[in-house]
Parts: C-alpha cells; structure tokens; sequence
C-alpha cells in the first residue's frame, strides 16, 4: 500500500471491553512505520495503565456508551482531516456509532459488539459474558476479569501459558453498565447503540469477523453487517476462520492489521462523502 496522501493521513483507534489503548501497542507501532499519524485515546477516565486500573477500577465502573461515544466523537472532530476509525469489541461499536453521526473517512470495526437490532445471541457470547452478566447489580460495577475468563473469551487459540501472559499485559476489569446497555439494547426504545441503517451519505464501513472468536462469532457479525442492507453505503465484511477474539496480539495479528488499513484506505480515497466531493454509493 501507498504512502499516506494529505487526504486521509490519521487513525484514530478505539479499544474495547476489558482492555485498555495498550492493547493497541503492535498496531499501532505497524501504522507508524506506514507514515501514519497514529491516535489511542482511552475511554474517558480511563487514561492510566492497565495496573493502576486494576488496582482501583473506579474510573472503569462510570462508563457508559454515550459518553464513550461523546468522547471519541470529540477527537476525532478536533483532527485537521477526517481520520480512519477503527474499533475493537464495543470500539467497533463505537466505531459504528461515529459513523452514524458523519464522522471519520472510513471505519473498521474488528469483531464488533453489535448495534440494536442484532438479535442473536450465542451461548459462547454469553458464556464470555457471565462474569458481569450473572448479577444485575453488577451494572454499576467494573468486574474484574479473571484468567480464566480471559482465557476463554481471548486467549482460545494459543497456550495458557501465553494467555495468562497476555492476562497480565493487557486484561482490566469490565465495565458492568456498558455490557448491560448492550446486551439489553433491542428492549429500550433510546438505545445508545442505535444507529440509521439506511445512512446513506455514511463513510465506507469493513466489518470482520473470526471463526474462533467465543465473544462476537461470525453470526453476530454477519446479523449485523445485514442490517445495512437498505443503505447504498460502501460496506464490507471479511472472515478469518482461524481468528479468536485477541486480534491485538494473536499470531497473524500483522494480517488483519493490514487488511484492515488497506481496505480503509481505498475505501476512504475512492467512496468517502467526507473525503471526495463526488462519493458514489457502493456495495
């Protein structure tokens, strides 16, 4: 892939659930050296290391969609050009809702958390869940993530040894009031994670998925990706069978990092309303 042009120069990377901007680091560092200017903002309140937010989850524990939203929405407002946006989990939740509000020059969202109207629910979802899922007062709770629970929802397809190690580099406690906004979201008539699926003046949006991925499998992915089928929009979906949900640091990780910021940047430089005057809608 090209250099970056004066068009589209800027990423904006948003983390998920149970993890901080740290689990960006190899991304990151690979865009760099690609001539990127390369942004990992936290989740508002989250802006301290992985051991300081294990030792008090607090700031974890005030999270909610929209104002995660709200805070990204900010950055990415304050770029000189609109950046690519790519998410990971609830950041590619996030990553959807941004384009919703006509942000960014294109967006990935990585085994996305799923916006309202995504109705499947597999037991591999729930099961990576139940730490904060099991007991409703955990909505106002950051619930700390075990090994064990990093091990399943994470760590599937490589050693213990190396997830636990992965544990150790990356894993925080999960913010309770998020999952349940989501998990809830097609029961409450003002979602935050509602979006227009039939956008059509939206930037081009990939969605991916992995076939080992216990957290969002394929068919989450897939349910989503279908709901915008009503819009003209440029949308995009790719599969990795072999991929679980630890994309940031899986062996192979360097094959969807530049799947991901080359299909992005096409997408951005040839469909993006934001990016070229005459943007043709694209499916």
């Amino acid at each position: 892939m090209a250099a970056p042009t004066g068009r589209v120069d800027t990423i904006v990377l948003i983390h998920g659930l149970w993890l901080t901007p740290r689990s960006w680091e190899h991304w990151a560092d690979r865009y760099r050296l690609r001539g990127f200017r390369v942004l990992t903002p936290a989740w508002p309140g989250m802006e301290g290391e992985v051991e300081q937010l294990r030792e008090d989850p607090t700031p974890i524990a005030h999270q909610r969609i929209r104002d995660i939203t709200d805070h990204y929405a900010r950055i990415v407002r304050e770029q000189p050009r609109p950046p690519i946006i790519m998410g990971h989990s609830f950041g590619g939740l996030i990553t959807q809702l941004l384009l919703d509000r006509n942000l960014g020059a294109a967006g990935v969202a990585l085994h996305p958390a799923p916006v309202k109207g995504v109705l499947r629910l597999p037991l591999t979802t729930l099961r990576s869940a139940f730490s904060i899922l099991r007991n409703p007062a955990n909505r106002h709770r950051a619930v700390p993530f075990s090994k064990e629970d990093f091990r399943y929802a994470f760590g599937n397809t490589i050693s213990r040894q190396e997830s636990d190690a992965a544990w150790e580099r990356y894993a925080v406690p999960g913010a309770g009031r998020v999952l349940f906004e989501a998990a809830f979201a097609n029961l409450d008539p003002v979602a935050a994670t509602e979006v227009d699926k039939r956008r059509e003046n939206r930037a081009p949006l990939l969605l991916t998925a992995g076939g080992a991925d216990h957290v969002v499998p394929p068919s989450v992915v897939v349910a989503n990706v279908n709901l915008y089928r009503g819009s003209t929009a440029l949308t995009g979906f790719r599969c990795n069978p072999h991929r679980s949900h630890f994309i940031g640091g899986e062996p192979g990780w360097e094959e969807e990092a530049d799947y991901a910021l080359e299909w992005a940047f096409e997408a951005a430089n040839q469909f993006s309303p934001t990016v070229v005057s005459q943007a043709p809608g694209r499916r």
